[in-house]
């Protein structure tokens, strides 16, 4: 099921773009550059992207169901109000100015799960952890050790959670439960071969394919649910950092991209989103709860 050339459809220098997640209520992809202090806001009907300043590095965003967007950001949860206003819900980590949030997202009942990891990615393991916000705005460590808190997503019966943390190279497998929000059982699925890269974002589609990107390998990677591996999609640039599926029948795949020491003569579309449309379609993207 190859697809089409990927499609660059929002050309920018995004420093470390990152979490695509699609609104059904707006029809619109919201997305990140976590350093860049930037979420943006791109609507394929128009083709227009806007862009809000944090302020703040943000990791990851989740459509909020009272309104907004929830973020976890460098100092931890923040609320993002339809005006603008923006608010810290509850700190993570947040007297630790050597750690921040990144990557992160909703379970079917509107929990919001994302993790830490340390600035200096070359350094000590191990330091970060896997959190999780309720919508009673309660935060539980689930994951602790964790070194680049990365991709994660749910089987579509909900029994299992994958969770990528990128220093390990490897996609892991928890069993999940949707009732209690709890995890066990946690085991390696795939392991990734250092030579197509290392695993950052991920998503899960409606037939419980994962979805890989491969940073610094130019690459999506598709893995059927036992991790046997499925399809490589090739990128022109080399920094794939997430992906996520959109569209009005979530049948598109949009992929981020990282700028971030690349120049611009070397790879002149580093930084961007671009979409493909792998021929599946993705699972409905949770709201927070809270």
């Amino acid at each position: 099921m190859k697809p089409e050339v990927p499609e660059l459809v929002v050309k920018m220098r995004a420093e470390v773009g990152e979490g695509p997640i699609w609104d059904p209520k707006t029809q619109t992809l919201v997305w990140v550059d976590i350093t860049g202090s930037a979420i943006h806001r791109y609507d394929p009907a128009t083709g227009q992207n806007t862009t809000i300043q944090t302020g703040v590095h943000v990791g990851a965003v989740a459509v909020r169901a009272s309104g907004g967007l929830v973020l976890a950001a460098e100092d931890g949860f923040r609320g993002l109000d339809p005006d603008g206003t923006q608010s810290l819900l509850v700190g993570v980590e947040h007297d630790n100015t050597a750690m921040r949030m990144n990557d992160g997202k909703c379970d079917r009942r509107g929990r919001f799960w994302a993790g830490t990891m340390a600035y200096d990615e070359a350094g000590p393991s191990g330091l970060g952890s896997l959190y999780r916000l309720d919508p009673d705005l309660q935060v539980v460590q689930m994951v602790e050790g964790v070194s680049i808190s990365n991709g994660i997503d749910w089987s579509p019966d909900d029994c299992l959670m994958y969770f990528i943390d990128s220093r390990s190279q490897t996609v892991d497998v928890f069993d999940f439960d949707l009732d209690t929000g709890s995890v066990q059982n946690r085991r390696t699925l795939i392991e990734v071969d250092a030579a197509i890269g290392l695993p950052d974002g991920m998503t899960v589609d409606a037939q419980g394919d994962l979805w890989v990107a491969m940073w610094g390998g130019a690459r999506i990677a598709c893995y059927a649910p036992d991790g046997t591996p499925r399809e490589v999609f090739r990128f022109p640039v080399s920094q794939t950092s997430s992906c996520g599926f959109g569209g009005s029948g979530l049948e598109d795949l949009y992929v981020t991209t990282a700028a971030r020491g690349i120049s611009e003569a070397a790879e002149p579309d580093a930084g961007s989103l671009y979409r493909f449309t792998p021929g599946v379609t993705g699972q409905m993207p949770n709201e927070f709860a809270g």
